[in-house]
Parts: C-alpha cells; structure tokens; sequence
C-alpha cells in the first residue's frame, strides 16, 4: 500500500530533493519549479498544475498515471518538447525557459535520451546505422567521422547485448531486439537522462521483463532513469515513484 503525498499543498509545491528526501549536493538532473502548464481555452484546460519536483543524478524514478492524466504533458516538458506555462524547469542546473529554441534543441540532443513505446526505428536501416544515425542530430556528434560514429554504435549495441546483431534490420528482429535498439540508440549520446515513454507497452511479459531488467542494469552502472508507465508493476522497479492523476503530482510513499 503507498499514501500519496500531494507535491502541490495548501501553500505551494513540496520539492522532491532525492531517494531519502534529502537535498543533493550536486544540481539536480531535473528541476521543476512550480512548473505548469494550461492550454489557452476557452475554457483553459490545466494539463499539469504547477509543482515542484527534483531529479537528482543516478536516480530511477517511475512516473505513473492512467490515460489522460496528464503523463504525456509532463514528459513532453521534462522532454524539452514543451515549455510550461508556468514556472521554471531546469535539466543539469540550466534553466531552460532562458534559452532560445535553437539552444533547447541542442540541449536536448546533449542530455536527453529517448525510449519509446514504439521504438520509432528506420526500416531500411541496420541497427547499427540506426544508432549511429541519432548522433547526426546532436551539435558535438554530428561532426565526429563515419568510422567513429560506427564504433560508437557498435559499443552500445554490445552494451544492450546485441553485439551479435549489428547489421540486422528491425524488420528481422523481435519486438524485445528492437527495444533493445532504441535503448542503445538513446545511449549512444552518452545523456544526462534516459528518459523512458512506456517501453514496456508493446512487449509481452517476459520480454517487458528483460527489458526492465536491462534498465535496472543501467541505473545499477549511474544512469539517471525516469520512466512514464501505467503499469503499477513497471512502476514498482523504480526506486522512487510519483503518481500523476488530473495533471497533479504526487509522491507515493511507502507506508510504515
């Protein structure tokens, strides 16, 4: 049984500074300060009311919710595909809201890795190519040779263990091969943040299963992992989780 903790409260949000709740010395991977956002109505529709919630380096945080609870809101800001409304957001002590559009984007290329439910990868292309693709669109990877870039690759293709299937297409490889691809794809860019979008959703279960054991293997090696799921189990691996119901956040806290 968890008690949810309201991270809003009667006098403004209560930050989330760490495992045991206490500040980090060094800047918090992610930082929302009062972060919201509405869409202009009429009516306005408030998809993540302002909070406050801190990430700090190394840590695994679950984020979990039901369809339309404002999940999608929430990772499109910690994504830098959104900006909030309200508030102030920082990723690695940079407060995004100052930077221009052009900066964001080369700021989420550097810190952010990306997972998705539907691994988004080229057909046409090999494993490999389709990781090495990915540091075409960040500013320092883009200029680094063919040859480096494919050695990269290959190192985080063995990193997720499919050294042995560098050159096969997604069509020739299990759904689990392939999450395992856009895990290695996500990495490549050595980010701040591995920042999961339901990666399970389209697994079955013993699949999810190697897959989850997979990211507890990259949390275990330092990597800071927030995972967005509806799935109380998947939530579970998480050694912090916060619930999102209603565009609110709350900190669900184990019981005594």
């Amino acid at each position: 049984m968890t008690d949810p903790t309201d991270l809003t409260g009667p006098a403004g949000p209560t930050a989330v500074t760490g495992v045991s709740g206490a500040s980090d010395a060094a800047a918090p991977v992610i930082e929302f300060r009062q972060v919201g956002l509405t869409y202009p109505g009429p009516p306005p529709v408030a998809a993540l009311r302002p909070c406050d919630l801190a990430v700090a380096p190394g840590e695994y945080v679950t984020v979990i919710g039901p369809s339309g609870s404002g999940k999608s809101t929430f990772l499109n800001i910690a994504g830098l595909l959104d900006a909030p409304t309200t508030g102030h957001y920082l990723l690695d002590g940079i407060d995004t809201g100052r930077l221009p559009d052009a900066d964001r984007t080369a700021l989420r290329g550097r810190r952010i890795g990306f997972v998705f439910q539907s691994f988004h990868l080229l057909p046409h292309r090999s494993a490999a190519e389709n990781v090495a693709l990915a540091m075409l669109y960040t500013a320092t990877r883009g200029r680094r040779a063919a040859a480096e870039r494919r050695e990269l690759a290959r190192a985080a293709l063995v990193r997720v263990g499919l050294g042995h299937r560098l050159d096969a297409l997604p069509t020739r490889l299990s759904g689990g091969e392939r999450q395992r691809v856009a895990i290695a794809r996500a990495l490549v860019g050595r980010p701040s943040l591995l920042l999961c979008d339901e990666p399970t959703g389209n697994l079955d279960t013993v699949t999810a299963e190697s897959i989850l054991a997979l990211l507890d293997e990259l949390h275990a090696q330092g990597l800071t992992v927030l995972l967005i799921t509806h799935d109380p189990q998947v939530a579970a691996r998480g050694r912090r989780t916060v619930a999102i119901r209603d565009g609110l956040l709350r900190e669900e806290v184990a019981a005594a």
